[in-house]
């Protein structure tokens, strides 16, 4: 991408404009409208991909790059989206306590005539959680609009054991295949 073309972030994630910030790229945020419900019997990567593709698809504004991402957390296959209540986030934490799960990530990116959507996959482990550790993170208000229920740049960092993958995309965006993919243009 050169520093002719304008980048649009399709996202109202603060996460990802920090990220996209920390890498040093000028953007603008334009929030899309769409339906972020999985499909029946949709795969998590599918429904990431979709998802991001109708984010980038949703915006439009001549002449710019439009970056749209998803982020779904993936325990046992199950898509854990953003707790909807104190007691959702409760489960959703005890089912990733001692446990592996994925984080995935789908990215579109347009410009022009061209779209390119792909999706990264990071492997995140959480040690060992007691209730009071769930209750008290609960309380704290941070996971209510996560996807998963945590942030690991937040207070969910001191429950991850294990990270294998890209860090940045468990924040919300796989950073360095981005940076890579906007450079091709």
């Amino acid at each position: 991408m050169s520093t002719n073309e304008k980048l649009i972030l399709a996202s109202g994630s603060p996460r990802r404009a920090e990220l996209l910030r920390q890498a040093g790229l000028p953007f603008e945020v334009m929030i899309p409208e769409i339906d972020e419900a999985p499909l029946p019997d949709e795969t998590p990567a599918a429904f990431v991909m979709r998802t991001a593709r109708e984010k980038a698809e949703s915006i439009s504004a001549a002449g710019a790059v439009i970056l749209a991402a998803d982020t779904a957390v993936v325990c046992e296959g199950r898509i854990l989206g953003k707790p909807n209540n104190k007691k959702e986030a409760k489960k959703m934490l005890r089912s990733l306590s001692d446990r592996t799960h994925e984080v995935m990530t789908g990215v579109c990116i347009r410009f022009l005539d061209r779209t390119d959507c792909f999706h990264i996959e990071t492997e995140v482990t959480f040690r060992t959680l007691s209730e009071k550790e769930i209750s008290d993170y609960v309380a704290s208000g941070e996971p209510m609009d996560k996807a998963g229920a945590y942030a690991i740049q937040g207070g969910a960092a001191k429950m991850v054991r294990r990270v294998a993958g890209s860090y940045s995309n468990v924040v919300g965006l796989p950073l360095c295949e981005v940076v890579e993919k906007l450079e091709e243009l």
